[in-house]
């Protein structure tokens, strides 16, 4: 089977993707993903899909698990799996407006990872039209929460991955157009700094500021960053009156490193954490965690494979380890052959810049489709 032979329209499936971007579907918001799941189980369905709708936990949204007829279905197979929120909240498109120039096209989720998982389900729909048969079954797990780390959704993740043979993860392709073998571990944190009230304009002496205890173990935190193991704080919220002097004050931080031992040791430096004075109290707990994905044996195999599918198409893919953890986190620590960064090349990924470019939903398609074929 010759991908290059397969009709993959960029144009047609930019309209199509433009459906699900403009479904804005931040994590948070369980609504808005549900709405976004029941476009891709519309989409999976007409696809040729039987799907199951996997109730969301802890407020979140729903996932989609989808299986597709095959000679062999009880053999293990290979799992397309992706997640459809986004870091961007509901609104976002008055700012980041779906909109096309040349080869780029922009919009909120557009590149992590709508775009991504847009193409392989058309890769699945390519090889359906032509009358392909992949050797092995084919499963897709859509997903509600990874932006925030899969709290909810791990314990699916790894139950469906242990079924299968192969998980392929459309994540943005890297920078080069490579492909993810590997992933860093990374460690979230939850903050909270408690002060004392008083009256800022009258008795401000009196007081001990949450928010002034919080900005102190934000700097030392942040210092705490090595080559090894990085440490960033990226929520803060406190304060209700200007004229108060805040009681509480709470944050996220995010710990990553490339080995499991350094990030033990980040975590361990967190914990430890106290408060700079017995005015104040600070405490740290742990949040959810991405354990490091190494690349091994059975990953590089099936990224092998993928490589030979891409130079019969005329692309070269390198393979690397990367931060920016995915699900890919859980599957590859598992020692299930995983391969990540199959999506769409773009930049701006969480910003109000993310973009593709979109002739790689074709040629990132023909890959999708090149490899479904020749996994065995």
């Amino acid at each position: 089977m010759d991908p290059n032979a397969l009709p993959f329209d960029a144009d047609a499936m930019l309209s199509g993707l433009r459906e699900w971007v403009e479904c804005e579907s931040p994590t948070f918001d369980g609504a808005s993903v549900n709405r976004m799941m029941d476009l891709a189980s519309r989409a999976l369905v007409l696809a040729g899909a039987r799907i199951e709708r996997v109730a969301g936990r802890m407020g979140l949204g729903d996932c989609v698990r989808a299986t597709f007829a095959h000679a062999t279905p009880e053999v293990p197979g290979i799992l397309l799996m992706g997640h459809l929120d986004t870091v961007h909240p509901v609104g976002t498109l008055t700012k980041l407006p779906f909109r096309r120039e040349g080869n780029r096209a922009w919009g909120p989720g557009i590149q992590d990872m709508k775009g991504g998982n847009y193409l392989a389900l058309e890769a699945i729909r390519q090889l359906a039209r032509a009358g392909l048969r992949t050797r092995l079954p084919v499963t897709v797990l859509f997903t509600s929460d990874e932006e925030i780390g899969s709290p909810s959704t791990r314990d699916l993740i790894e139950a469906e991955a242990a079924r299968h043979k192969y998980v392929l993860v459309p994540e943005p392709a890297r920078p080069d157009g490579g492909v993810v073998t590997g992933r860093y571990a990374i460690a979230r944190f939850n903050l909270a700094a408690t002060g004392r009230p008083s009256h800022a304009g009258a008795a401000l002496a009196a007081g001990r500021s949450a928010i002034k205890e919080m900005a102190r173990k934000l700097i030392e935190i942040e210092d705490m960053t090595t080559d090894d193991c990085t440490f960033s704080v990226g929520v803060i919220h406190g304060g209700q009156w200007v004229n108060c002097v805040t009681t509480h004050c709470t944050g996220e931080a995010l710990s990553m490193a490339k080995r499991q031992v350094d990030l033990d040791r980040g975590v361990a430096a967190m914990l430890d954490l106290r408060a700079s004075s017995n005015e104040v109290q600070f405490r740290v707990a742990r949040g959810v965690t991405r354990p490091v994905w190494e690349p091994d044996g059975r990953g590089m195999a099936l990224y092998d494979t993928a490589r030979r599918v891409a130079e019969g198409l005329g692309l070269t893919i390198s393979s690397q380890s990367s931060g920016g953890g995915s699900d890919g986190n859980f599957t590859g620590a598992m020692g299930v052959a995983t391969l990540d960064g199959l999506g769409v090349a773009g930049a701006g990924a969480h910003t109000l810049d993310e973009h593709i470019q979109i002739d790689s939903l074709a040629y990132r398609g023909r890959l999708m489709a090149g490899l479904l074929m020749a996994l065995e």
